[in-house]
């Protein structure tokens, strides 16, 4: 550069250009999320997407776990009617009544508690004008969003703007029926059923049953919305109608994890979003896994949202943990349990993807979210799995029928249970083999999810949505879709067919039998 002295000039006026560039080719972006563990899968995309240019708005309510101020976007919230402290308490009873026997009204209660708190959380968004005004302004490109409710898409609708949704499947399988997607239920497992793609006969009548019930499901979910919707968007319509409108549906999953199925045109896979490339560990971690020796560690987390569990719970977890050689890396924040074995070490975080990246993991424990099941496919680490609710029973029974992991029952395990699973998958070598071959197969592709999640948003943003993908399907009334009326009319032609053979034969009979009367003259006797 002393050679040069115009070198650096020059290059802070290139920079500078290319910089202006970008920007100038950025879009606009608005975001409108769901808080918790749904927040972690949906941060990767629009930090990249904010590195790349685009000018991003993320409207989150004030009153949040896991959303935070980055410099990749800008955050606009609204306030809402509850307390942080009541959102803690919320998830944190979820989390225990996993581990304790519960009346069903109970548990139903709390879920009514969350899916009550959402709701409020939507009206305080839609009711708040000066943040609606403040939208409608920003002349937006898109709205990418987490579905799950559906909230972000009454905004979509109201904005004139294409939809990105991001989602894991929606209850009573509400994805496939607004994507008009072939959904059978003879080789197509519902949510909470357990069941694998390969069911027989009473399954199949079990499945049935659940996809029957399920609508009770998704009128406690979504029908409050309906009166919302009119209310906001003065027009008749549902939360399906809406849900309909998207551009694209980012699906978290792929075909390694999830059973073969039929997708629309709109539906791209993206399982593994969360895989990134691991980082150094820190010293205290690297310290942790060093010392393990030979044995190496075991990570044990039940992911982002549940880190304390009923104490009684705790102490047969500890005394299982305790019959093995590795270290494990227990992500807990509750009171410590008095019987915790010298090779258990609890920590309030763990970087989880950075540890299972590590040659010295041998197991994992986890709850069974798609957050930790792909990370421990991608690492190809054999898991333990404990779900606790939601989809998560479902996630550990794909992974147990691949032969990858080990499921638990958390309300009837016992510490020989957990420990005989644990020593299970770190001993017996098929469980290692199955999930690299899962790994492999997993890896094996031309581009990574998160670049084809930023990829599809970055397309709806350019060309104002994807008609092209849209079938003609949705301009369809029910008769039509299942061409009702074509089947009512070819079986008319052949009953009218039929009856005018019918006619023709009976009419052809009678011409017959009639001349045989004719030719036939009955002859006079002759009388003497």
């Amino acid at each position: 550069t002393s050679s040069n002295p115009r070198f650096n000039p020059l290059t802070s006026w290139v920079v500078f250009f290319l910089l202006l560039w970008t920007f100038s080719e950025g879009g606009k972006l608005l975001v409108v999320p769901i808080d918790g563990s749904h927040w972690l899968s949906m941060r990767p995309v629009v930090e990249r997407l904010g590195q790349r240019g685009h000018e991003i708005v993320v409207v989150p309510p004030e009153i949040n776990l896991r959303i935070e101020l980055s410099v990749h976007y800008t955050m606009k919230t609204y306030s809402v009617p509850y307390t942080k402290e009541y959102v803690e308490a919320a998830f944190k009873k979820l989390g225990y009544s996993s581990f304790t026997p519960q009346p069903l009204l109970e548990k139903f209660s709390k879920l009514a508690n969350i899916t009550t708190m959402f709701f409020d959380s939507c009206k305080r968004l839609l009711s708040n004008k000066e943040l609606i005004q403040y939208l409608e302004e920003r002349k937006f490109d898109a709205v990418f969003m987490d579905p799950f409710f559906p909230c972000g898409q009454i905004v979509a609708e109201h904005l004139s703007l294409p939809s990105v949704y991001l989602v894991r499947g929606l209850p009573c399988s509400l994805d496939f029926h607004a994507t008009l997607c072939p959904n059978p239920l003879s080789y197509i497992p519902r949510f909470f059923t357990h069941y694998t793609d390969r069911m027989g006969f009473l399954q199949r009548v079990g499945n049935l049953v659940a996809s029957l019930s399920s609508s009770l499901a998704c009128s406690f979910l979504y029908s409050r919305y309906d009166h919302l919707i009119k209310e906001f968007l003065q027009q008749e319509a549902t939360v399906l109608e809406l849900f309909s409108h998207a551009s694209i549906w980012l699906m978290k999953y792929d075909f390694v994890f999830e059973y073969p199925r039929p997708l629309m045109p709109n539906m791209v896979l993206i399982g593994g979003i969360s895989c990134t490339r691991e980082k150094a560990l820190s010293e205290e971690f690297e310290a942790i896994v060093n010392a393990s020796g030979e044995h190496g560690i075991v990570v044990f987390s039940l992911g982002s949202m549940v880190s304390e569990i009923p104490m009684k719970k705790a102490k047969e977890i500890a005394d299982a943990l305790g019959s093995v050689p590795q270290t494990v890396l227990w992500r807990y924040t509750g009171e410590v349990p008095p019987n915790l074995p010298k090779n258990v070490k609890l920590v309030k975080w763990l970087p989880q993807n950075d540890l299972l990246a590590h040659p010295k993991t041998r197991a994992f424990i986890t709850h069974g979210g798609s957050h930790g099941v792909y990370e421990g496919i991608c690492n190809a680490v054999p898991m333990v799995l404990m779900p606790l609710f939601g989809d998560q029973m479902d996630n550990a029974k794909r992974v147990e029928s691949r032969g990858a992991g080990v499921t638990l029952n958390i309300l009837e395990m016992t510490s020989k249970d957990i420990s005989t699973a644990l020593k299970a998958v770190i001993n017996d070598k098929r469980y290692k083999e199955n999930i690299k071959r899962l790994s492999d197969l997993h890896l094996d592709r031309p581009i990574h999810p998160l670049d084809l999640a930023v990829h599809w948003v970055e397309f709806v943003m350019r060309h104002k949505g994807a008609p092209h993908l849209r079938p003609a399907a949705h301009d369809l009334n029910w008769i039509q879709y299942h061409s009702l009326d074509v089947i009512a009319f070819l079986l008319a032609v052949v009953l009218l067919s039929l009856f005018i053979s019918l006619k023709c034969c009976l009419f052809c009979c009678r011409r017959c039998c009639c001349k045989k009367g004719r030719t036939r003259k009955p002859t006079k006797s002759k009388s003497h």
